[in-house]
């Protein structure tokens, strides 16, 4: 599968303007959220802002930004299946070939002192896991990459071959299984913890 669209929404900005230069270099066009774009934006890559994709401003503090069908149609449909081929065209839904996602710092946001509730809480990603878990379901097709180490491996066989080798797809969706996994069970100890206060 070439890589011709990626979206690129981190909380961790280690080595993404690198990245996006470099897939922007490679022919891929880029798609991206508030500050992740601002950061690529002001490296000079044209980056394409999440908004302008689904038709509807991020809201509610940011809350919902990508929980739309235009993105997750991109990331979740089946290439050689007619019937999504099909929703795809009549949807106007673009198909997004790579995913680099990672979450709100949950961990660190806990481990400071005197933190609220409150504060825990709103470092909850809800979007991130979504597009991560869609990615990593539809490897096959999807490139799914949440560990900013691996960006160079990636990006030197787009660079290569214009796409990323099934094993790799497969062992990186394992790897964003795994994030997700681990970022839930800290939330769920957090809020365990808060309970039995």
């Amino acid at each position: 599968m070439k890589i011709k669209r990626a979206l690129i929404s981190v909380s961790d900005k280690n080595g993404v303007v690198e990245l996006a230069k470099r897939l922007h270099g490679a022919g891929v066009e880029i798609v991206s959220t508030g500050g992740t774009m601002k950061a690529i934006k002001e490296a000079g890559v044209p980056v394409i802002y999440v908004s302008d994709v689904t038709g509807f401003p991020e809201i509610m503090d940011g809350r919902v930004k990508t929980l739309n069908p235009l993105i997750h149609g991109g990331i979740l449909a089946v290439r050689d299946n007619p019937g999504h081929v099909q929703a795809m065209k009549e949807h106007k839904i673009t198909p997004i070939d790579m995913v680099v996602v990672n979450l709100y710092p949950f961990k660190e946001t806990i481990s400071r002192e005197n933190v609220t509730l409150a504060e825990a809480i709103e470092n909850i990603d809800i979007g991130g896991p979504a597009m991560i878990r869609a990615a990593a379901k539809n490897f096959k097709y999807v490139t799914v990459v949440t560990n900013p180490a691996r960006y160079g491996e990636v990006v030197d066989e787009i660079e290569k071959k214009g796409c990323v080798n099934g094993m790799l797809r497969m062992q990186l969706a394992q790897e964003a299984f795994k994030h997700t996994s681990e970022y839930d069970d800290c939330i769920q100890n957090y809020l365990m913890e808060q309970v039995n206060k």
